[in-house]
């Protein structure tokens, strides 16, 4: 990867978004709990729920990832309160779709993971970008069980 390429990469907004995590710490008694991690990079993200009515009603995760790991968390953290797993569901697949098949971004109130579509071309780096939504898909199924 060039110098060039990484300054691509690794936007300002980028790294905006990887310092301004929402939610960040541990959820008391939580319903629902993941840990999902990245076997290329060795990122992890741990995630907690609580849930009412079928949303997400509270949430907490604790993000140890690269720039852009952290990036798809913060997204993800500012969205994620009201939203039930159908959503979640359609976010996953949405933004899979957006680094692996060149679709578009999810649709709002996720759209702001558009700023992760210079990493396309990094197939490496897609695994610590899905970790945060995996795990949150993963922590509701749980809770819903």
């Amino acid at each position: 990867m060039s110098d060039s390429d990484l300054l691509s990469l690794y936007s300002g907004r980028i790294l905006a978004l990887a310092a301004d995590i929402p939610h960040l710490g541990q959820l008391d008694a939580p319903q629902g709990m993941a840990k999902k991690r990245s076997p290329l990079c060795g990122s992890t993200v741990s995630v907690a729920v609580r849930m009412q009515d079928g949303k997400v009603s509270a949430f907490a995760q604790e993000v140890r990832a690269c720039a852009l790991g952290q990036a798809a968390a913060s997204v993800l953290g500012q969205a994620v309160i009201g939203r039930t797993l159908a959503e979640l569901e359609a976010v996953r697949i949405a933004l899979l779709a957006m680094l692996k098949d060149e679709g578009p971004a999810p649709a709002a109130p996720f759209s702001d993971f558009e700023v992760l579509i210079p990493a396309r071309a990094y197939k490496n780096r897609h695994a610590s970008i899905l970790l945060a939504i995996e795990a949150v898909c993963e922590a509701v199924t749980l809770a819903q069980s």
